[in-house]
Formats: structure tokens, C-alpha cells, sequence
């Protein structure tokens, strides 16, 4: 299975379906613009399309470890959120245990709200995926301390590639891996490429990868920006030919 970060104002769904892709991943927000982001889930699976996760809003993610009503608010939006995931059938969240190089200290705190949102997690049957981001202790922290079959990891490899290179984060969290974000960079910007347009050694992670014993998608999470003199269905089709090369590696 391959799969797409759908952009809905650079791209269609009838040309995501008629290329090849299998499914999308979803923003469930309109930081993009999109006002009618909670409409796409069924505008999917009209063009024969599968939802592979829904991807958080990340922008206050830092107040989860602040010892204020700011992240008892917080959390109570994400149990929120785990509702609308399983309201709208969406298997998989993915979620930022941290933002920016300098986020609050992990604790108790924030842990004692994640383990609430796991509770509702577990009841609705939702899953959880925790994405490596620019530190990586949050997410040790929170995959060391809950053992919830409903709580694993989400791969990015575009942030292992800027931000810890040297170290194997496949092999800690590999038995946990759930979803993955494959893009590319310059191993200094976060600037989500194509796959083999930048300096990520593909062979070797999805060896990693395929070590794991992960069988989901091949989730795609690039942008256009770099491309703009590819029409749409274009860069579609190249996206999805090197989908398909990364499929290949893993096998």
C-alpha cells in the first residue's frame, strides 16, 4: 500500500486514485485553510480511497507538560480528538510529543494527560502514533512508561534525518512502529522532498524498516514546495513511482 499526504488545494482525489495511490493521510485542522477538513474523510473513501491516519495539530503540544490548566486543556482536546477519529473511522492518530529544540522538561504531569488520552484511545479503539520531532526524549519518555497496544511510534524520516541522524531510533522503536512519514532534505531543513531528492540513504532505512516487521503503508508525507514547475498530476506520478521504489528496498 501506498499512501499520500493529501493537500486538497494542490491536489485531487480522482488523480490520486487514478495514479495508483491506495490511500491519503489527513490534517485534521484548517491551519491550511481548509474550513471543511472533517469533510475529507468521506470525500476519500467516495473516490476509493482509505484514510491511513489523521495527523494532529502540533502548534501547542508543549502546554501537554506544563503544570497549568493550559495542558489539562490541552489533553482534554486530543481525548476530543480520539472521538472524532473513531466517529469518522479513522484507525490512526499521529501526534508531536514535543515541539521545537527547547520544550518543557517531560514529567508526571504530562504523562498522567497522556495516559487519559490513551484511556479513551483504548475504549474507542483508536491508536496512537507518537512522531520523532526535533527531540527525541518526549518520545522516549512516553513509549518507555505506557505499554498500550493502542500506543506506538510514527517514523518521520525527514526529522531523523536533520535532526539525530547517528542514531538508530528504527531499532528503539522499531517493535512500536505503526505509521511512518517518509519525505526527504538537505539534512539540515525539514523541507519534505521527494524521496531521492535529497541525501537520506533509502536503502538503508527502509532495511530498518523492513527489520521492524512493519506491514502498513508506505505513507508519503511530502510537500510541492521545490516543484512548482510540476503540474499537479506530475508530481503525483512521480511521487507515486518513488513510493513504489521505497516498496521495493523494503522488501
Amino acid at each position: 500500500m501506498i499512501t499520500i499526504f493529501y493537500l486538497p488545494d494542490k491536489m485531487s482525489l480522482e488523480s490520486v486514485k487514478q495514479i495508483g495511490f491506495d490511500g491519503v493521510s489527513l490534517w485534521w485542522s484548517n491551519e491550511f485553510g481548509d474550513e471543511n477538513y472533517r469533510d475529507n474523510p468521506a470525500l476519500v473513501r467516495a473516490a476509493g480511497l482509505f484514510v491511513e491516519s489523521l495527523h494532529m495539530p502540533f502548534e501547542s503540544v508543549n502546554n501537554l507538560w506544563l503544570d497549568d490548566h493550559s495542558g489539562d486543556s490541552l489533553a482534554d482536546n486530543f481525548i476530543k480528538l480520539v472521538d472524532e477519529c473513531a466517529d469518522y473511522g479513522i484507525p490512526t492518530m499521529v501526534i508531536h510529543p514535543s515541539s521545537s529544540n527547547n520544550p518543557p522538561p517531560f514529567n508526571e504531569f504530562g504523562l498522567d494527560r497522556v495516559k487519559r488520552i490513551v484511556e479513551r484511545a483504548e475504549r474507542r479503539s483508536v491508536n496512537i502514533a507518537f512522531e520523532n520531532v526535533r527531540v527525541m526524549r518526549h518520545l522516549d519518555y512516553v513509549l518507555s512508561n505506557i505499554s498500550s497496544p493502542r500506543v506506538g511510534f510514527c517514523y518521520d524520516s525527514g526529522h531523523h534525518a536533520c535532526y539525530y541522524p547517528h542514531e538508530d531510533i528504527l531499532v528503539k522503536h522499531g517493535s512500536r512502529l505503526m505509521s511512518l512519514h517518509l519525505h526527504d532534505n538537505d539534512g539540515v531543513s525539514d523541507q519534505h522532498l521527494l524521496p531521492f531528492d535529497g541525501v537520506i540513504d533509502w536503502v538503508e532505512v527502509m532495511r530498518g524498516i523492513a527489520k521492524t516487521g512493519y506491514t502498513g503503508a508506505i505513507a508519503l508525507e511530502v510537500l510541492d514546495r521545490g516543484y512548482e514547475g510540476l503540474a499537479q498530476n506530475e508530481f503525483l506520478q512521480i511521487a507515486f513511482e518513488r513510493g513504489k521504489s521505497l516498496n521495493n528496498l523494503k522488501r
